[in-house]
């Protein structure tokens, strides 16, 4: 059966994307840690980042950085954080998010919640900032 990932990537289910080329995509986190929470998944289902193919790894992570610089830009952060964590979904997904201290990467602060017109507006910021 397809990850939720997957079936988001596929266009089964609905997803505000940043970016898309033939290895990954990027698209916001319903469940942002902080405004602009985005994550990198490649389109191959795999669950651990320790597994992908070199090539998609490179990839991804060369990604994961263009979101942050275009984060970091756009929503004018002091840093932009990179965790894989890898519990919540058996699909391999790069976290990259804004962040000012520490406080602002904790999954403890994970929304419930989410505006969908304000996902909208910062997926674009990103994706205007992207280079």
């Amino acid at each position: 059966m397809a990850t939720i990932f997957s079936r988001i990537i596929s266009g089964d289910l609905p997803g505000t994307f940043i970016y898309k080329d033939e290895l990954c995509v990027s698209f916001m986190s319903i469940n942002p840690i902080a405004r602009g929470h985005a994550l990198v998944v490649p389109r191959a289902e795999v669950d651990q980042w320790t597994d992908l193919h070199d090539e998609v790894s490179q990839h991804c992570f060369a990604v994961a950085k263009k979101i942050g610089q275009a984060q970091k830009q756009a929503l004018h952060c002091t840093r932009s954080a990179l965790i894989i964590a890898g519990f919540e979904v058996p699909h391999c997904h790069l976290h990259v998010i804004p962040a000012n201290s520490i406080d602002d990467v904790s999954f403890a602060n994970a929304a419930q919640h989410v505006d969908f017109t304000d996902l909208a507006i910062v997926a674009q910021l990103i994706a205007d900032n992207f280079n």
